[in-house]
This record gives structure tokens, C-alpha cells and sequence, in this order.
């Protein structure tokens, strides 16, 4: 089978890190991993509303403009 690549060297570094590096390592990471979740969908939720808003404006002001044209 001959001997390891350098990604299976550095995924077992990766994995004795995890398991070694302290008290309450593994649970930070996958707190900090939820919080840039909760992070990101709330940026893309604040992004549809901006657009839905900003698409409502449009219509509005085409309205606007045709009535005021007749």
C-alpha cells in the first residue's frame, strides 16, 4: 500500500488537534460555526427584503407616472 500522501497526514494533524487542543474545543467550534450560519442566513433574509422593497418602489413610482401622465 506504500505510505501516506500529504492530505492524509494533514487531516490526522487536523483530527489530534481537535481531540487534544483543550476543554470545550470541539463545542466552540461548532458555536462559532452556528453563529456564521445564523450570520449568513440572517444577511440574506435583510437582502430580499431590501430588494422586494426596493422592487415595491418601482411599481409604485410606474403607477405614479402613467396616472399622472393620463
Amino acid at each position: 500500500m506504500g505510505s501516506l500522501s500529504i492530505w492524509h497526514w494533514l487531516i490526522a494533524l487536523a483530527v489530534v488537534l481537535l481531540l487534544f487542543g483543550g476543554k470545550g474545543k470541539i463545542a466552540q467550534i461548532m458555536g462559532d460555526t452556528a453563529q456564521g450560519i445564523r450570520a449568513f442566513k440572517k444577511g440574506m433574509k435583510d437582502d430580499k427584503e431590501k430588494v422586494e422593497a426596493e422592487a415595491g418602489k418601482v411599481i409604485d413610482n410606474s403607477v405614479t407616472q402613467k396616472d399622472n401622465a393620463a
